[in-house]
C-alpha cells in the first residue's frame, strides 16, 4: 500500500505538470531552461559543423541561434503572462532562475573556450547572486523590488554580447566588437547592482526603522504608569 507522502508527491508532480502544459508563458520559461545544456554542448564540443547546399553552417551559427530563441521565450513569456493574464507563482520562481541559468551557461563556456577572461564573467554573475540574494531578503520582508529599465538593458546587451563573442571564435574580425561589448556588459552589471541596491536598502531601512518605532512604542506602553500617591 503507497503511503500518503508517496500519494502527495504524485498529486504535487502533476500539479506542476499541469500548470506547464496549461500555460503557454510557463511553457515558454520551461523551454528557456532547455536551451540551457544544448547551448553549453554545441559551444563546448564546437559542433555540428556541415554544408547546407553548399552553405557552410559552423557551431557559432547553431549556438548563435539557441542563444537568441532562448531570449525569444524570455521576451514572449512576460507578453503572453501579462496579455492573457497567465501570471503565476511558478512563473515568478522560475522566470529569473531561467534567465540566470542561461546567461552564466553560455558565458562560463566561453571563458572554458578561451574567448572571454574569467574575472568578467565572475562580475557578470556575481551581479546575478547579489540581486538574487537582496530580492529573496526584500521578499522576506513583504517589499518587491520591481525589474529597472537598466536590469532589461544589461540582459539585452548580455545576449548581443554572447552572440558577438561566439561569433568571433570563427570570425576574428568580430573580436574588437565582442571586446567593447563585454566591457560594456561587465559596467552594467556593476551599474545595475548599485542601483538595485539603492532601491533595496530605500525600502528595507524605511521597514526597519518603522518597525523598531512600533516596537519602542509597545515597550513604552508595557512600562507600568507613574501613579501619584498621597
Amino acid at each position: 500500500m503507497k503511503s500518503p507522502r508517496h500519494n502527495e508527491s504524485r498529486i504535487c508532480a502533476r500539479d506542476f505538470f499541469a500548470a506547464i502544459a496549461m500555460n503557454l508563458p510557463n511553457s515558454l520559461t520551461i523551454l528557456r531552461i532547455f536551451f540551457v545544456p544544448l547551448l553549453v554542448v554545441v559551444l563546448l564540443t564546437r559542433e555540428p559543423n556541415f554544408d547546407f547546399w553548399g552553405m557552410s553552417i559552423h557551431f557559432e551559427v547553431w549556438g548563435v541561434l539557441i542563444l537568441l530563441a532562448a531570449a525569444a521565450t524570455d521576451a514572449a513569456d512576460g507578453y503572453f503572462a501579462r496579455k492573457r493574464g497567465e501570471i503565476t507563482t511558478l512563473g515568478i520562481l522560475l522566470d529569473p532562475i531561467a534567465d540566470k541559468l542561461l546567461i552564466s551557461a553560455a558565458f562560463i563556456s566561453l571563458v572554458e573556450m578561451g574567448l572571454v577572461q574569467g574575472w568578467m564573467v565572475v562580475v557578470i554573475i556575481g551581479r546575478e547572486f547579489i540581486v538574487m540574494g537582496l530580492r529573496n531578503i526584500a521578499t522576506a520582508e513583504g517589499l518587491i523590488i520591481p525589474a529597472t529599465p537598466l536590469g532589461k538593458t544589461k540582459m539585452v546587451l548580455q545576449v548581443i554580447c554572447g552572440c558577438a563573442v561566439i561569433l568571433a571564435a570563427k570570425h576574428p574580425s568580430l573580436t574588437v566588437l565582442g571586446k567593447v561589448l563585454l566591457w560594456a556588459v561587465v559596467l552594467s552589471a556593476i551599474v545595475s547592482a548599485v542601483h538595485y541596491f539603492q532601491m533595496f536598502w530605500s525600502q528595507v531601512n524605511h521597514r526597519v526603522q518603522e518597525r523598531q518605532k512600533s516596537m519602542l512604542i509597545l515597550e513604552q506602553q508595557k512600562k507600568p504608569q507613574n501613579v501619584p500617591t498621597r
